[in-house]
């Protein structure tokens, strides 16, 4: 893997004349059109996107003709954050978008499925539309009806995405649980929700695990007496329901037209949950329009998906990038869903995120930027193995993007590919910070902010600053920032999450970099920022570094305080198998010393047997520091959205024993 600098030009941005050869460039020159502008390139169009809000959101709502059984009556009646009240008055449903799709394509195979559990499944339009009509009828004869909540303990395979339309379609709320959560994790977060139905599979196959989820669905039944239980076996075809539950054939028996349900648009249409990694997983309740809204921006505009386009994102369905995936559908393109291990047997295996890219002929690819790290650390060249002629983005989420895994996507999966890093969140489920056909793309920085979102980096006093570390923060409402919490009286939980720093002003908890190229870096948590005598260290410094040594797998940075003065600084680190550690740990001080300053060379290196991290590849540094400093597991870290938690008591006692000998 070659070196490249962070700011390296990677792909250059289209001259203004090649605009209108993608679906954002034309959208744009509508709007020149329609307001005698004149965008010299794409960051003037976003200036008038966020100082023209409603003009903006009203252009989307009607090139993406947005279905309403009544008119709005105004675009954003109030601007006040939190309680942005958008599009009162209309009436609207989201899966109802995704139905007018389906039955557009309804001979078209609009859901590839690769499961290690039973195989490749390839659904058209018209057969996803049959599976949420006989979903339907299954809800209604349980009694359910708008308003109710239904969660689905399921994994990404095209019955949940069916379960999902068919749930929300009626006005109902919908909520995914990834079946690898064990019973405290799932209850943690549906049992806020008293869920009048759970749909939940018998068990599933990893690699070559079958790992059933019997004993652990009966403890969940347990703690929800009056939720009604319905059974799709999965690992075993003919598993039989347990007692008082339904199975999913005799539950999807009836078959009738689809039903739809208009709603206001800020109707809960789905919640989602926090990870749960400093308290009770908040949930985060999302609407039909905001999601609706942003979502059509995001896969039209940002993506530029259309019916000749096909997207793989790899996710769990616990994961907002799950929820986020489903919305393909609404510009018909089609979907693939993976369920199970992508690294088995091995990162270049059959079933790795490039083998299943390939097999299913994909044209986009949203995944972590741990994988494509992983990948870039271990040598390897799909684009050499695999046919990736057809990939024209990929989406990366979940870390900071390394410049040189930048580069080794350019080199070695699609020198023709548009590299699209993303931050966002559970909170918003889309974007802050992005990237867009009609940017350039430089190594290890992200291109620009989505049109409509009106994100700054702020010092503390609340002044934009550029080329430093500020907090992240949107300063006007997006349509998809959640309605509420669920169970959050007052809105107290909600306030004090992203309102408590600036008042009326979103902070999302994120250092965010402008750079002198108008692109963007975040540089990590601020709650997990580093001061070592006075001077801020962003982690994300940290393991662009480390990221770029081939023999180190993974790493993490934790600083632990000492009343004012420098601190102990240790470095966490997972080596290469056969590598020699105290070799190692050389390279990695004199690596940091040489391309950051002697103050980021740690006091301690720490090899232990993983970097405990959450399924999106977010990196625990918090939870583990608390675990640490002898809190109680259950109380700062829910294990069950960690990766390999049976790693994690060790890695707690390695670096206790470091610390104690240092005294």
């Amino acid at each position: 893997m070659s070196v490249i600098k962070q700011g390296s030009l990677l792909l250059p941005a289209p001259a203004k004349d090649e605009w209108s050869s993608y679906q954002m460039g034309r959208f744009l020159q509508g709007v020149e059109q329609k307001t005698g502008r004149n965008f010299a390139d794409y960051e003037e169009a976003w200036q008038w996107s966020v100082d023209n809000l409603e003009q903006f959101w009203a252009e989307v709502w009607n090139h993406f003709d947005i279905i309403s059984h009544t008119p709005y009556t105004q675009v954003l009646a109030d601007d006040t954050m939190p309680g942005a009240k958008w599009f009162p008055g209309a009436t609207i449903n989201y899966a109802e978008h995704i139905v007018r799709a389906l039955n557009r394509r309804s001979n078209d195979v609009m859901v590839k499925s690769r499961s290690q559990t039973n195989g490749s499944v390839d659904w058209t339009g018209g057969r996803l539309l049959e599976e949420i009509t006989r979903i339907q009828q299954g809800l209604i004869r349980n009694g359910i009806k708008r308003g109710d909540r239904v969660a689905g303990y399921l994994p990404n395979i095209p019955q949940t995405l069916a379960a999902y339309l068919a749930t929300t379609a009626m006005g109902a709320i919908w909520c995914s649980i990834a079946p690898e959560m064990g019973p405290k994790s799932v209850l943690d977060r549906i049992s806020q929700l008293e869920p009048a139905l759970l749909i939940a599979i018998d068990g599933y196959r990893w690699g070559k695990r079958d790992l059933s989820r019997e004993d652990d669905l009966a403890r969940i039944r347990e703690f929800l007496p009056a939720t009604k239980t319905v059974l799709l076996p999965y690992l075993d075809e003919n598993a039989t329901a347990p007692a008082g539950a339904e199975l999913y054939a005799d539950f999807t028996r009836d078959q009738a037209d689809i039903v739809i349900e208009p709603v206001p648009f800020d109707h809960p249409l789905t919640v989602l949950f926090s990870s749960g990694t400093t308290g009770k997983p908040k949930a985060i309740v999302h609407s039909h329009g905001g999601l609706l809204l942003e979502h059509f921006k995001a896969m039209g505009l940002h993506f530029g998906m259309n019916e000749a386009d096909t997207a793989f994102w790899f996710t769990t369905t616990g994961w907002m990038v799950w929820t986020l995936s489903v919305s393909t559908l609404l510009v018909g393109a089609a979907i693939v869903l993976e369920d199970g291990d992508p690294n088995w047997p091995g990162l270049d295996g059959e079933w790795s995120q490039w083998s299943i890219l390939a097999q299913t002929e994909a044209t986009y690819l949203g995944t972590g930027a741990a994988y494509l790290a992983a990948c870039a650390h271990a040598g390897l060249e799909p684009g050499k193995k695999w046919d990736l002629s057809r990939v024209r983005e990929i989406q990366c989420s979940g870390s900071p993007l390394a410049a040189d895994v930048a580069g080794w996507v350019y080199e070695a999966v699609n020198p023709n590919v548009l590299l699209a890093p993303t931050s966002g969140g559970t909170d918003i489920c889309a974007a802050f910070i992005g990237a867009s056909p009609l940017t350039a793309v430089h190594a290890g920085e992200m291109s620009c902010r989505p049109l409509g979102v009106s994100v700054e980096s702020w010092d503390p006093e609340g002044q934009p600053i550029r080329g430093a570390a500020g907090e992240l923060v949107a300063t006007k409402p997006m349509p998809s920032m959640p309605v509420f919490f669920w169970g959050d009286e007052n809105y107290e939980r909600y306030r004090n999450s992203y309102f408590g720093a600036y008042e009326g002003v979103w902070r999302h908890g994120d250092w965010l970099i402008h750079t002198e190229r108008n692109s963007w870096v975040i540089t990590g948590r601020s709650d997990a920022t580093l001061n070592r005598g006075g001077v801020r260290l962003g982690t994300a410094e940290f393991y662009a570094v480390l990221d770029g040594l081939k023999d180190v797998q993974d790493s993490m940075v934790l600083h632990f305080e000492d009343g004012g003065g420098m601190g102990k600084l240790v470095l966490l680190a997972e080596a290469a198998p056969g590598r020699d550690e105290q070799e190692l740990e050389a390279l990695i001080r004199s690596t940091l010393r040489k391309e950051l300053s002697p103050r980021h060379v740690p006091d301690y290196v720490v090899f232990v047997p993983s970097i405990p991290r959450n399924p999106t590849g977010k990196r625990l540094e918090i939870p583990l520091k608390r675990l640490i400093q002898g809190a109680v597991t259950g109380e700062v870290i829910d294990l069950g959205i960690v990766l390999r938690p049976d790693d994690v008591n060790d890695t707690v006692q390695r670096v206790n024993r470091v610390l104690e000998a240092a005294g």
